[in-house]
């Protein structure tokens, strides 16, 4: 297939096949880079609601600069990858009071950024500056791989070379923003993930992955990750005044960052015998410990599934990280706590 017909016909479908979306009506870099960074390994649908927040709560880069990280992380719960959060606030800073509010101009200025990466750094260069700078993403690579029938993995170091040099060569140059929001649009939109509608498809005569029928087999990606597995025991202390506890997570791990009831985190499900006995060790006081539901909730993240059991434990007064049970939603938290306290809080 020509590189020539492959830009022009993906750039008349994104003519009158683009999505409405805010940003898009915008080549503000503020704009552009936030939404960059919430649609990082989140759908559209899912980032949206937290784009028009983040931009109803700080509308100019000052303004997140300016916020507090425990409101930005608030701001972020539910989104996960919470150091996209961390890294999104310390940019912000940089930006405005390093550089006084002005992004950088070029792909190499703006990839020496925390949390702008290649993707990143390409999008608010092509579409900000019409830098020629190609954009690769996971639709991109879904409909490069089909369209041209490319087997190479695309989560090796072979295959990211592979698939950027492709993509610079399709490049359109002289309208690289609009090219680069086309050919993720049509991604997200036509060549879907699970059952592309391949029949109404621009290029369906030319697509070399549905005339040898092998659409559903690409993209291809090396073996899948090995899952951790992880018992967490939250304690859910609530005193006799109207308080319970939270603690800030402060190690290098998941989550890091945001507020969790106290926890014990152990090897292997643990029974109510086996939880009071280290409540005695760790010499908590406690009228009364239940579990809220026999049943573990399981949270799955990319790397690892949390198995969780939520105990309830009575004590006459909380002498550590004590809160006011009414406040307990002010916190930043993870979508495991938040989803607790929204369905069983009393």
């Amino acid at each position: 297939m020509a590189n020539q017909f492959f830009k022009n016909q993906l750039v008349e479908w994104y003519k009158s096949r683009r999505r409405d979306l805010p940003w898009r009506k915008t080549k503000e870099p503020y704009k552009i880079w936030l939404s960059e960074i919430i649609l990082q390994q989140t759908r559209v649908v899912q980032g949206l609601p937290y784009y028009e927040r983040f931009i109803q709560n700080f509308p100019t880069i000052f303004d997140l600069a300016k916020a507090d990280e425990e409101q930005v992380m608030k701001l972020w719960q539910g989104l996960g990858y919470y150091s996209r959060a961390k890294n999104l606030h310390h940019t912000a800073k940089k930006i405005a009071f390093e550089f006084d509010g002005v992004f950088p101009k070029s792909y190499k200025e703006l990839i020496k950024l925390k949390g702008i990466g290649d993707y990143t750094a390409s999008a608010i260069a092509s579409i900000c500056y019409s830098e020629p700078c190609a954009v690769v993403d996971g639709n991109v690579y879904r409909v490069l791989a089909r369209v041209f029938n490319i087997e190479i993995l695309i989560n090796t170091s072979e295959g990211i070379a592979y698939f950027k040099d492709l993509a610079n060569n399709l490049l359109d140059k002289e309208d690289a923003g609009t090219y680069n929001q086309a050919l993720m649009d049509f991604g997200a939109i036509q060549c879907k993930p699970q059952s592309p509608d391949c029949q109404s498809c621009i290029f369906l005569d030319k697509c070399l992955a549905n005339s040898l029928k092998k659409v559903s087999e690409l993209p291809k990606k090396a073996g899948k990750i090995k899952i951790k597995k992880r018992y967490f025991n939250y304690l859910v202390f609530i005193d006799n005044k109207g308080f319970t506890s939270l603690t800030k997570r402060v190690e290098k791990d998941i989550w890091q960052g945001l507020y969790e009831f106290p926890l014990i985190e152990s090897n292997t499900e643990i029974s109510k015998e086996e939880l009071i006995e280290k409540l005695s060790d760790l010499s908590v006081s406690f009228s009364d410990v239940c579990v809220l539901s026999e049943k573990h909730i399981v949270h799955k993240l990319s790397h690892q599934h949390i198995y969780t059991q939520f105990w309830i434990v009575q004590t006459e007064e909380i002498l550590n990280y004590r809160i006011d049970i009414k406040d307990i939603t002010s916190y930043p938290v993870s979508v495991l706590t938040a989803n607790f306290i929204k369905e069983f809080w009393f």
